[in-house]
Parts: structure tokens; C-alpha cells; sequence
């Protein structure tokens, strides 16, 4: 449940890394008034910059005029549902990358599926636990403000330019979420080696966050459709059966 009582005093561990951060800036697009109070009030003693959009056009007019560095977006808004939202941010070029948390109601499997296909780094379903959520909230500011490593990766016809955080497969430009891209570096820096979900869950999404294991076969999904494109690419990706994925020449 969500705390029936703001915090009251700062945890440390909780702000660790927000000088380095510049106080980062989170929208909140919540249509239901009380639930935004409550959030502005806990994000914003945890050191965090607050803005907050009640519908789903406002939230998009919002991050054009001044982009935050997350957004922790409700599923069931008016004008535009929040699975619209994150959509409309993946196509925009200068919002890719911009981490989204998905907040919904719904429970079903399925819901949570397509919230993750639409774009959303992450989902947490109502009612749910402030300190459940700042943790969340945390570890993708963490992984969105690390500097990438110098240098480029290359497996097959793939490559990576880390510095410029850019991919392209056969010359052509490859676009990535934030998400997939942090799973193919991992790969191409991890050729031919099988990893488990869990231990892909340790390295990409970090051991500190609570992820249900099936988030990682829908990224791997849009990898796949990401890095194979509609032509006639083959798949480098192979799944093995009970064991986990690889990156390896043998799924060619």
C-alpha cells in the first residue's frame, strides 16, 4: 500500500548520487489530485524537482517545454492514456531516452506485457509502496546518468558506438530504448556466453530493483525486433530452452 503517511525524514541511501544529479526533475501525470499531493510531496523530500501533468496531452506539452529527467506516468488518464503517452515519447528523437515508469491499476500479466512493449523502462501496480517506488525511481536515474564507456563494440554486422550511444546493424542505424541498448551492450561485451534472466536482471536492470523475471523476454523481444528490422536479418540472439539467451553466430 501506499504509505498513509509521508516521510518525514530524508534516508540518506535514499539520496545518494542527487548532487551529482543536479536535483533531477520528475513529472508526475496523475489525474487523481490526492495521489499527485502525496507523490510531489514524497519525491520532493527525497531532494527531488517536482512538475505534474493531470492528462495525457498536458503531460506531452510538458516534456517539450521542459524535459524532465523521468516520468512516472499513470496508465488510465483523460485526453490520452499514459500507454499513448510513452508511445508518443519513444517516437520523438530528443525523448527516446527518457526513462519512463508506468503506474497502473491493472494486474494482469498481460497489461504489464504491453506497458513494457510500449516503451516503459518500468511498471509498479497500484496500491504500491512509496519506498518500492523511489527505489525504482532511483535506479533508472542511476543508469540514465551513467557516462558511457569510451570505445565501440562490434559482433557480427553489429556495432556500437558507446561514446555516441549509437548502434547500427549492416551500416544502417539501429534505434534502441534505453533498456535494449544497455542489454546489447551487455551481450556484445558477453559474446556467445548463455546468461540467465536473473543474471541478465543483476547486470542491466541492477541487483538493488525488484524486476519480475518475464520483464527481461519482453525486452529481449524488442531487441530482436529493434536489431532485426523488417528486412532479411538474421537473428544473433538464440534462446536456450530453460537456460536463458546469447549472443551468438550459432542462431545464424
Amino acid at each position: 500500500m501506499i504509505s498513509p503517511r509521508p516521510h518525514e525524514d530524508r534516508d540518506p541511501r535514499m539520496t545518494e548520487g542527487l548532487s551529482s544529479l543536479a536535483r533531477p526533475l520528475v513529472l508526475v501525470v496523475e489525474d487523481e489530485a490526492a495521489l499527485a499531493t502525496m507523490l510531489r510531496y514524497n519525491l520532493e523530500k527525497q531532494g527531488y524537482r517536482v512538475s505534474e501533468a493531470s492528462d495525457g496531452q498536458e503531460a506531452l506539452t510538458r516534456i517539450a517545454e521542459a524535459p524532465p529527467d523521468l516520468v512516472l506516468l499513470d496508465w488510465m488518464l483523460p485526453t490520452l492514456s499514459g500507454i499513448e503517452v510513452c508511445r508518443q515519447i519513444r517516437r520523438r528523437p530528443n525523448t527516446r531516452d527518457l526513462p519512463v515508469i508506468m503506474v497502473t491499476a491493472r494486474t494482469e500479466d498481460q497489461d504489464a506485457v504491453r506497458a513494457l512493449n510500449t516503451g516503459a523502462d518500468d511498471y509498479i501496480t497500484k496500491p504500491f509502496n512509496m519506498d518500492s517506488l523511489l527505489a525504482r525511481i532511483r535506479a533508472l536515474l542511476r543508469r540514465a546518468s551513467t557516462v558511457p564507456t569510451k570505445g565501440r563494440l562490434a559482433f557480427h554486422d553489429i556495432t556500437m558506438d558507446l561514446a555516441a550511444h549509437r548502434v547500427q546493424r549492416d551500416g544502417k542505424p539501429v534505434h534502441l530504448g534505453p533498456t535494449e541498448f544497455r542489454l546489447l551492450e551487455f551481450f556484445m561485451q558477453h559474446p556467445g556466453r548463455v546468461f540467465s534472466r536473473e543474471e541478465l536482471l543483476d547486470a542491466v536492470w541492477g541487483p538493488d530493483i525488484h524486476v519480475e523475471p518475464r520483464t527481461v523476454d519482453v525486452h529481449i523481444r524488442r531487441l530482436r525486433k529493434s536489431i532485426n528490422g523488417e528486412g532479411e536479418l538474421l537473428d544473433v540472439i538464440r534462446t536456450v530452452r530453460a537456460a536463458g539467451y546469447a549472443l551468438d553466430t550459432e542462431a545464424l
